[in-house]
């Protein structure tokens, strides 16, 4: 990718909280793919809140910045009964599309809402490994639709 297509802009992770250690996996696997892209880790701003539930407003609010090119999502929605774990996770990922659609600025997810999840080791290193994967695909698709929307512009 050509650096100068999002050297004006910059990327904002909005990373929940809960579980971080398990989350952090993903902020990782993410800045250590999108360099792959050309886009310098010091291009993205990290931003924590409490949990995936805050993420679509804090979302919405740097996408109104105009300062930001791209914004990731990363969360981890666990086992609150089925239905509130429904509810979160459909909560959010319908509010981080609409956050996109109303700012005309990418939003991407790496909230992941498995339907259980317990406290013990063996899920935590299975989450943990899995947020790696899911950091590196987020940052590859962040870098492609970057480059797109860019492409897209230079047409306009």
């Amino acid at each position: 990718m050509n650096q100068s297509i999002v050297s004006p802009k910059r990327i904002a992770i909005v990373q929940s909280s809960w579980h971080k250690e398990i989350v952090d996996q993903c902020r990782i696997a993410f800045l250590d793919e999108i360099t792959r892209h050309g886009i310098a880790a010091s291009q993205v701003d990290l931003f924590e809140v409490p949990g995936a539930f805050e993420i679509p407003l804090h979302a919405q609010l740097l996408a109104k910045t105009g300062r930001y090119r791209g914004i990731v999502a990363a969360g981890f929605v666990v086992d609150g009964g089925i239905y509130r774990h429904e509810f979160v996770s459909s909560a959010v990922i319908d509010a981080l599309m609409r956050v996109q659609l109303d700012t005309e600025v990418p939003v991407f997810s790496a909230v992941l809402t498995p339907q259980q999840f317990h406290e013990h080791e063996d899920h935590r290193r299975f989450f943990e490994s899995h947020f790696v994967i899911k950091g590196a695909e987020v940052a590859r698709a962040c870098a492609h639709t970057l480059e797109a929307l860019a492409r897209i512009e230079r047409v306009a």
